[in-house]
């Protein structure tokens, strides 16, 4: 199995961070954002954009996941390898590959301006290679806006401690 696949599956989570459950979101619907005592929501825009990024990598949809990547983007997994922007959706999209829908637990959202923070924990299940994966991820996605829209640039995930 490799590393970047499944770490590229806490993108997914993070997005669901920022947009509740991929499945239960529909588009355009902002969520509250988790811990914050101002009781803001998501910028619209930023929900739409997370909620198209979870529904991508579940699909495997690559052209969706290059869109919704930006071009600089990077995975530091916790393997402390990195993975640039085309290695990455070649693991996403790769024959045998599929990432099974997932919740996230404690997610922790900021949003500064043209920057958002999404992230927290995910069991994250699938098929890699054909065969079944489990592996519990603590991540944080940066997300910026550029041109008037949103992508992930960077991506750090760690395997839980407490799995």
């Amino acid at each position: 199995m490799q590393a970047g696949r499944i770490l590229f599956a806490a993108l997914a989570a993070a997005a669901s961070a920022g947009a509740a459950s991929a499945q239960a979101l529909p588009p355009g619907i902002a969520v509250m954002v988790a811990g914050d005592s101002w009781n803001r929501t998501l910028p619209r825009d930023l929900a739409i954009a997370a909620h198209a990024y979870d529904d991508a990598q579940v699909k495997s949809d690559k052209p969706a996941l290059q869109r919704l990547l930006a071009d600089d983007y990077f995975l530091a997994s916790s393997s402390g390898q990195l993975e640039g922007k085309a290695a990455f959706i070649a693991d996403q999209t790769a024959p045998g590959y599929r990432l099974e829908p997932f919740k996230v637990e404690g997610p922790i959202n900021k949003v500064m301006g043209d920057v958002a923070l999404l992230g927290g924990v995910a069991t994250l299940t699938g098929t890699d290679s054909g065969k079944p994966y489990s592996v519990r991820l603590r991540f944080v996605d940066v997300w910026v806006k550029r041109k008037g829209h949103w992508q992930v640039l960077f991506t750090q995930a760690t395997r839980d401690p407490a799995a």
